[in-house]
C-alpha cells in the first residue's frame, strides 16, 4: 500500500495564502475541507500553511503526507442516510514555530498572505501577562498574534493592503473580540508605535464565528479497512459529520474575498453572529444538555437511542418545540425548520455520541444553555416550561451519583460535585425535597442569582424530584 503524500497523488499546488493555528481534527474536518471545496468550485487558489500553536503536537506527521488527508463525512440528508470520502489538499505544510521559528516568519511576511485562522481551544485565547515581543515565540496564542501582526506590519511598512483577515473558531463567544482585546493590550504593554496601533483597526479584521459540525476524528477501530478502501496508508483520517455551519461577523469586503456561498457551502456572513450563536446554544446544545440526565437515568446511553426512543425522544422534542422555541425571538416558521435540521443530527447512525460525554461539566452548561430559556419561558408565558423543570429535577438527581443502584458518570469541578454531594447528604437525613430543590436553587455561583425568586421553581422541582426518586423516570414521563 503506497503512503499518502504529493508524490504518490499529484495535485495541483496552492499559493499559500492562510495560516492556520491548529492541526487538530476539527480545522481539517472543517475549515480546511471548506477551503478545499472553495479551491476546486471558485479557483478560490489558497494552501494553507498549518502553525501547532503548542510546543508538541502532530505537524510532523501532518507533514510527512504533505499536508494530504481524506475526509469521511457521514451523516442524515433529507432524511436519508450519506457517507462521503474526499481527499483534502488545501493543507501545503505544517509549522512548528518553537522548532522553525524562522520559517514561520517567512510565511508571516510573505505578501500573498491574507487569512489567520485559529482553533487553540476555549482556553487557546487568553491573557499572559508574561508573554514579551522578544520571545520566539510567544507562550500565548494573543502574545503571537500581536508579535506575528506586528512583524508584518514592519515588513510592509503598515501598507494597509498587506492587514490580515483573522478568523476564530475557539468555542467561546465573542472569540475574536477577546482576541482583539489582548492584541491591543499587548500592543500597549510593549509600548508599539500608534501607526501600529491604528494599522490594526484599519487595515485588519477580527472575525467572530460560531461553528457547527460534529467531529469523531481519527477511526481508530476500523483504520485498517478504510485505509484498503482508499488504497493509502493515511494516518491522518478524520471523519466529521454530513451537515456542517459557519457564522462569520465580517464585513462586507470579507465575504467579497471569501467565496464560499458561490461553493454551495453553509456558510453565513453577518453583521452580527448572536441571533445565530442564541439558536444554536438554546437548541442544539440546550436539547443535548436538557436531556442527558433523563436520558441517563433512564438508561439510554446515546444521543441516537434516545431520539428514536418514544419516551425519551417524545420529551426532547416537546421540550424544544413546545419550550425552548417560543424563547427565540425569530420567525416561528423558520425556527421550526432550524430545530427539524438538528434533531435530524441526532438520527445519524455513522455515530456513537454517548450521554456520558455530554454529561461533563453539566452544572455550568445547563445554567449556560438552559437556565436562559427557562427564564424567557416564564417571562413570556407567564408560566413554568414543565420539560426544562424536569430537566433540572433530573440535574440534580443524576448529581446524587447513583440512581436506583446504579452508578451515574458525574465528572465535574470539585466545588459543584462536593456541594450536591452535601446538599444531597443533608437531603438523607431530613428526606425534604423542597428544602433539597432550595438549597441547589439558592446556588448563587453557579445560577448568578436565587432562582428560588421564580415563582413555584422550588415547589415544582420537588414534586418531580419526589415523583423520579419514588415512581421513577419512565413514570415520570408518562405523565408529562
Amino acid at each position: 500500500m503506497q503512503q499518502l503524500n504529493r508524490t504518490t497523488a499529484a495535485l495541483t499546488p496552492r499559493t499559500e495564502r492562510i495560516l492556520q493555528f491548529g492541526e487538530g481534527n476539527f480545522l481539517r474536518a472543517f475549515v480546511d475541507w471548506i477551503v478545499c471545496k472553495m479551491n476546486n468550485e471558485c479557483d478560490f487558489d489558497s494552501g494553507v500553511v498549518v502553525v501547532q500553536p503548542i510546543e508538541h503536537g502532530m505537524v510532523d506527521l501532518l507533514n510527512k503526507q504533505d499536508g494530504l488527508y481524506h475526509l469521511i463525512l457521514q451523516g442524515i440528508e433529507d432524511g436519508q442516510p450519506v457517507k462521503t470520502t474526499e481527499l483534502i489538499d488545501s493543507v501545503t505544510r505544517g509549522i512548528n514555530p518553537y522548532a522553525e521559528y524562522d520559517n514561520y516568519m517567512e510565511v508571516v511576511k510573505s505578501p500573498e498572505l491574507r487569512f489567520v485562522i485559529s482553533n487553540t481551544t476555549e482556553a487557546g485565547i487568553s491573557w499572559d501577562e508574561n508573554d514579551t515581543l522578544d520571545m520566539m515565540p510567544q507562550k500565548s496564542f494573543p502574545g503571537k498574534m500581536t508579535a506575528l501582526l506586528y512583524e508584518r506590519f514592519k515588513a510592509f511598512d503598515g501598507a494597509k493592503d498587506k492587514g490580515l483577515i483573522v478568523v476564530c473558531c475557539e468555542l467561546i463567544d465573542r472569540n475574536a473580540d477577546f482576541l482583539k482585546k489582548y492584541v491591543f493590550q499587548h500592543a500597549k504593554n510593549w509600548q508599539l508605535e500608534t501607526e501600529f496601533i491604528t494599522w490594526l483597526d484599519e487595515a485588519c479584521a477580527f472575525c467572530n464565528t460560531l461553528v457547527d459540525r460534529i467531529v469523531p476524528g481519527f477511526p481508530k477501530d476500523n483504520i485498517k479497512e478504510i485505509q484498503q478502501e482508499i488504497g493509502y496508508e493515511d494516518n491522518l483520517v478524520v471523519v466529521g459529520e454530513y451537515f456542517h455551519l459557519w457564522v462569520v461577523e465580517a464585513p462586507d469586503w470579507v465575504q467579497d474575498e471569501f467565496p464560499a456561498e458561490k461553493a454551495g457551502l453553509n456558510v453565513k456572513f453577518v453583521a452580527d453572529n448572536r441571533r445565530y450563536r442564541d439558536q444554536k446554544v438554546r437548541v442544539l446544545n440546550g436539547a443535548h444538555t436538557g436531556t442527558f440526565s433523563v436520558a441517563l437515568l433512564f438508561g439510554i446511553e446515546t444521543v441516537k437511542e434516545a431520539i428514536e426512543d418514544e419516551v425519551v425522544g417524545g420529551f426532547m422534542k416537546r421540550m424544544v418545540y413546545d419550550e425552548i422555541l417560543k424563547t427565540i425571538d425569530a420567525d416561528a416558521e423558520e425556527l421550526k425548520v432550524f430545530a427539524e435540521k438538528i434533531l435530524e443530527r441526532f438520527y445519524n447512525p455513522y455515530i456513537r455520541h454517548e450521554w456520558k460525554s455530554i454529561a461533563l461539566n453539566s452544572m455550568s452548561k445547563w445554567e449556560t444553555r438552559n437556565l436562559c430559556s427557562l427564564k424567557d419561558y416564564v417571562a413570556k408565558q407567564e408560566q413554568l416550561p414543565s420539560h426544562l423543570v424536569f430537566s433540572l429535577a433530573c440535574l440534580f438527581v443524576f448529581y446524587r451519583g447513583e440512581f436506583n443502584g446504579k452508578a451515574m458518570p458525574v465528572q465535574d469541578d470539585a466545588i459543584h460535585i462536593d456541594f450536591m454531594k452535601n446538599t444531597w447528604q443533608q437531603y438523607d437525613a431530613d428526606k425534604d425535597t423542597l428544602r433539597l430543590a432550595q438549597s441547589v436553587l439558592a446556588y448563587k455561583s453557579l445560577w448568578g442569582s436565587d432562582l428560588n425568586d421564580i415563582d413555584g421553581l422550588a415547589e415544582q422541582l420537588a414534586q418531580y424530584i419526589d415523583g423520579i426518586l419514588s415512581e421513577g423516570v419512565v413514570a415520570m414521563l408518562n405523565e408529562l
